[in-house]
């Protein structure tokens, strides 16, 4: 039997602005002290390993996600209703009403037009030359997420900073935290109106969701935080993707080089970009009894903190962890998450980021940073906010 342990402490801040603008160096400090570590100024125990992540995720009637996922309870008291913020029976409901949407058969019939889209966005930035690759990568989710959510035309002009404030507040109740708290309340607010007004468009999410709703299978609450579920992820975590794969193909032309040399590089690349720079730096999850993790003692109701960029980063796992390697097989990287709460829409993001690659790949000779790239300050989703290159065409 393993022997039960206190974990050690780490006291730095992994949600200040400087360690979220540059968080690898203190995911590398936490797995040198263990497989488990107390964050002493978030009092959760971090799990910033493979092994234990895993774990944790392949086990959902030990560390529940229905007393929430963030590290506040204002948050998790608010998200009460979501998918992400339930188990079980409740979770399999939610998750099965819209389901459909993104099965392997439903994505084949978007991708000619993911593709198309994706060509159109590629071909404008060419012609540009120079640009923020961040506005480049933004494009093509705004253009298919808000349409197969069913989020109206009008109020997208405010979307991408309300899903942004929406991840912001599942982290700690700072001040990044809070000053974003009045869009994140903006967003729930605005759906709630669509909800109300029934003015989602036809043949969305949203009416499947109205409809569920007219037939008593869920609350009208839900009906409007179902569609924040699905459309703030959606939008934030391919956006990441793929402004980290330009990014990292800008840093690292030798493996640009790789895949226009073989485009069937295309599916390993965007594991590896995923494991190399995960979009989501972490949720967390309650223990629902009494357990103990790698030796360390759980008592019921601990909240444990899943490092997803840390674990991807794990040498324990993963040779040369911190080279980014196409060619590497990468399908185990956690960044979709795994299990029951595995990512419903990373058959959509994967659509997305692979078609924006083949695009870039058939035009762009060679992508070349010309200016200083600068993260954005968010608690969750670990993305660039500007990021200039110079596109040159083939």
């Amino acid at each position: 039997m393993p022997m039960r342990t206190k974990p050690p402490a780490y006291h730095a801040d992994l949600y200040s602005a400087s360690a979220i603008r540059d968080t690898h160096p203190h995911y590398a400090a936490l797995r040198d002290l263990g497989p488990v570590v107390w964050l002493s100024r978030q009092k959760v125990y971090a799990l910033p390993r493979y092994a234990e992540c895993k774990q944790v995720l392949l086990d959902d009637e030990t560390f529940a996600s229905s007393d929430g996922v963030a590290l506040n309870p204002v948050a998790n008291r608010v998200g009460q209703g979501t998918t992400l913020f339930s188990d079980g029976d409740d979770h399999a409901r939610r998750r099965s009403l819209l389901a459909h949407r993104l099965t392997p058969r439903a994505l084949r019939t978007m991708k000619d037009t993911v593709e198309k889209q994706a060509a159109a966005v590629v071909a404008a930035a060419v012609a540009r030359r120079t640009v923020d690759a961040v506005e480049v990568a933004t494009a093509l989710p705004m253009s298919v997420v808000p349409d197969l959510v069913g989020w109206p035309q009008q109020g997208r002009e405010h979307l991408l900073r309300w899903a942004g404030a929406t991840f912001d507040a599942l982290g700690p109740l700072n001040c990044q935290a809070v000053r974003t708290l009045p869009a994140s309340v903006g967003m729930l607010r605005y759906a709630r109106g669509v909800v109300r007004d029934r003015s989602v468009l036809d043949g969305s999410m949203g009416q499947d969701l109205l409809r569920a709703c007219d037939e008593g299978r869920i609350m009208p609450a839900e009906c409007a935080t179902m569609m924040i579920d699905y459309l703030a992820p959606s939008l934030d975590t391919t956006i990441s993707a793929i402004s980290s794969a330009l990014h990292l193909f800008a840093t690292h032309p030798e493996q640009w080089r790789l895949l226009k040399a073989d485009p069937g590089l295309v599916p390993r690349a965007v594991n590896e970009i995923v494991r190399y720079e995960s979009p989501i730096r972490g949720f967390s999850r309650t223990a629902a009894r009494d357990t103990e993790l790698a030796g360390v003692p759980l008592p019921k109701g601990s909240r444990v903190l899943v490092l997803y960029g840390s674990a991807n980063r794990d040498p324990l796992e993963w040779d040369d962890p911190d080279t980014f390697d196409i060619r590497r097989d990468a399908a185990r990287q956690l960044g979709f998450g795994q299990g029951t709460h595995g990512c419903a829409g990373q058959g959509l993001a994967r659509l997305e980021t692979s078609a924006l690659l083949s695009a870039l790949v058939a035009r762009v000779d060679r992508i070349e940073p010309v200016g200083t790239s600068e993260w954005a300050l968010n608690n969750v989703i670990h993305r660039l906010e500007s990021l200039p290159l110079e596109l040159i065409p083939a």
